[in-house]
């Protein structure tokens, strides 16, 4: 169980995470969602100890260490492999260092999204890059996987086919916390919807319980946000002066 108890996080005087608790248990499938500049990607930084904090997250009740540091894995646009080095190359890397690494889930992502194996990974166009770093974080054998906006520059049909082979994948022992701004794409994958603002965790709920409410996740989140849904036309009428753009 990944545990964080009143986590917070300056930049400066800022407050990027505030009086943070959250839990999550193995086997479950969580959507982190909220605006840009929500926290949501310094709070998975914090948790794989890229950042200094304020607070306590505990891993299987244990401080988050080099000692099982390999029980996270991170998959996020911004990129963490080495350019130079081959796909085959980073699996080599990988099996060295990871005992858990998963040799077949690797062949069989590395078939379904029809990456090369042996070309250097800096060759790779922007989306090929996040379909395989996100191959690399599901086949070291972590228990948790972070993923942060994973499939930007990818188009909506490996998206939603990737969506369903990570439910036919994944292991009971597995978590994931995936953050997106796709809302609607993954709300039928996720079982859970964390949502963040300015630093604050707003809302925590399973998307059984918004079936239950004859809710659906985007009409939640519009909700809890207090989404103005006449913010376009207020915006265009005071852009306007009758028919004329000012």
């Amino acid at each position: 169980m990944l545990e964080i108890k009143e986590l917070n996080k300056y930049y400066k005087r800022k407050a990027a995470l505030k009086d943070v608790e959250l839990t999550l248990p193995r086997g479950e499938i969580v959507g982190l969602f909220g605006e840009n500049g929500a926290g949501k990607t310094t709070l998975m930084k914090c948790i794989l100890g890229l950042l200094p904090y304020s607070g306590e997250i505990t891993l299987d009740g244990e401080p988050v260490t080099r000692k099982n540091i390999e029980k996270l894995s991170f998959a996020t646009s911004e990129h963490s492999f080495f350019p130079n080095l081959t796909a085959q190359g980073h699996r080599d890397f990988y099996k060295e260092h990871f005992p858990k690494f998963a040799d077949k889930r690797f062949e069989a992502l590395m078939e379904f999204f029809e990456l090369p194996k042996n070309k250097p990974v800096r060759a790779f166009s922007t989306g090929q890059k996040n379909q395989f770093e996100v191959i690399m974080s599901l086949c070291q054998g972590a228990d948790y996987i972070l993923m942060d906006e994973p499939f930007a520059g990818n188009d909506v049909f490996n998206r939603e086919d990737f969506y369903k082979v990570l439910l036919g994948i994944l292991e009971p022992h597995e978590t994931v916390l995936l953050s997106t701004h796709l809302i609607e794409e993954v709300s039928e994958f996720v079982g859970r919807a964390i949502l963040i603002r300015k630093g604050s965790i707003v809302s925590d709920v399973t998307t059984l319980e918004l079936e239950e409410q004859g809710s659906d996740l985007m009409s939640y989140i519009k909700q809890t946000y207090n989404y103005r849904a006449d913010r376009v036309s207020r915006a265009l009428d005071k852009l306007t002066d009758g028919d004329e753009l000012i």
